[in-house]
């Protein structure tokens, strides 16, 4: 394999193309203690090391202190590499460790989410921002049902008049122009044409 590009990504990064194709990202040190050239061979041992040892350790920390600050989708994650430029099969092997010990569950993300959510949003909402995510329908239905069985199903009247509360809404002030603006309100949300208007009294 021959080095035929260096491409400055950053400051401290560069990415290496070998044959004419693209290949990693490197930290500028690494490709000294490599001594990664331009038109150079890269020598077999080398390439697995960088490829089976050094990216697939730094990809695997990545995850690791992402998840540390928050849940991620197996696709989020997957996202969150790919803008580091990491080869697929580094990807794929750090999302393989990081689900190995449970950090990475579609279905248990989904069911929080749905918990968390299933008093402000509609079901259209929280299936439509799941999917965003990266989870697939299927789990997304179980996760619901899953919700649903424990704490009822979904009052989206109930609801919708709830958040008005909230908003200190009241029919028999409000003017057009606020009217429609609680309607937009609660469509982002999620909530269907006919059940706004019920709730609203329109």
């Amino acid at each position: 394999m021959t080095v035929t590009q260096t491409e400055t990504v950053t400051a401290k990064k560069c990415a290496v193309f070998l044959d004419g194709e693209f290949a990693f990202v490197l930290y500028k040190g690494e490709l000294r203690k490599y001594g990664i050239k331009e038109e150079e061979e890269l020598p077999p041992d080398v390439y697995a090391e960088i490829m089976h040892v050094l990216l697939p350790h730094r990809a695997r920390l990545r995850c690791m202190n992402l998840l540390q600050a928050r849940p991620y989708t197996r696709k989020q994650l997957l996202d969150k590499l790919r803008q580091g430029r990491y080869p697929e099969s580094v990807m794929e092997n750090a999302l393989a460790y990081v689900e190995s010990f449970g950090y990475l569950d579609d279905a248990a993300y989904a069911r929080s989410y749905v918990e968390d959510h299933l008093e402000t949003r509609s079901l259209r909402r929280i299936e439509e921002d799941l999917a965003r995510r990266g989870v697939d329908r299927e789990t997304i239905r179980q996760a619901v049902e899953e919700v649903q069985e424990q704490e009822g199903e979904q009052n989206e009247e109930r609801m919708i008049r709830r958040l008005l509360e909230r908003r200190n809404y009241d029919p028999s002030e409000a003017d057009y122009k606020e009217k429609q603006r609680m309607q937009a309100f609660l469509y982002r949300k999620g909530f269907s044409p006919e059940k706004i208007r019920q709730a609203m009294d329109c």
